[in-house]
């Protein structure tokens, strides 16, 4: 026969105060001493207006002033070749028409999402086309920013359906044409 010890208790440790009542009962004010060594955190309304960041942290900061004609048309035509873009990865054009405007990274990504996608809806490559999709994506909005004279970034929202995606893009001046050097799906 086993006999077993007395259990003992172990008190539990205190419960820090930390300064907040019940419901309906106003919190007490907490002496400095309780908060050393932690993160005191000021809860009270800020009642003066935000202070702007310095102009070098400012969002548009590093954007470079281009000229208004310049402008729209690199609008112009990252609009068409988001547009382009998005009906090759959906199968509606063939990606080699995108080859002069496209880096050769940015071009066999392009080709491998066109092939995974039609693959998946059930296009055989040599067997013909797979049915069409009902709804086709539609570029909805461009948004351009120059980082340079010779480089600017895009970004692109698009609509299949009732579903939106966002694509971000960078642009920059190889020769006497726009080419695209990076593009990512979000």
């Amino acid at each position: 026969m086993t006999v077993l010890a007395p259990a003992t208790t172990v008190p539990a440790p205190p419960v820090p105060d930390t300064g907040v009542g019940p419901a309906g009962v106003p919190p007490r004010s907490v002496p400095p001493t309780s908060v050393q060594g932690t993160l005191a955190l000021d809860l009270g309304p800020r009642l003066e207006p935000p202070q702007p960041p310095p102009a070098a942290e400012r969002p548009g900061a590093d954007v470079v002033p281009i000229d208004r004609q310049r402008r729209r048309e690199l609008e112009s035509w990252s609009w068409r070749y988001a547009q382009s873009v998005v009906e090759v990865v959906a199968g509606d054009r063939p990606v080699s028409q995108l080859l002069r405007w496209t880096s050769p990274s940015v071009y066999a990504d392009l080709a491998r999402r066109a092939h995974l996608v039609g693959r998946a809806g059930g296009h055989v490559p040599g067997q013909g086309r797979a049915r069409r999709p009902a709804v086709r994506a539609q570029v909805l909005g461009v948004r351009t920013s120059f980082v340079a004279r010779d480089a600017a970034e895009a970004s692109i929202h698009v609509r299949h359906g009732r579903r939106s995606r966002a694509i971000a893009a960078r642009f920059e001046v190889t020769g006497d044409r726009w080419q695209c050097v990076a593009l990512e799906f979000a």
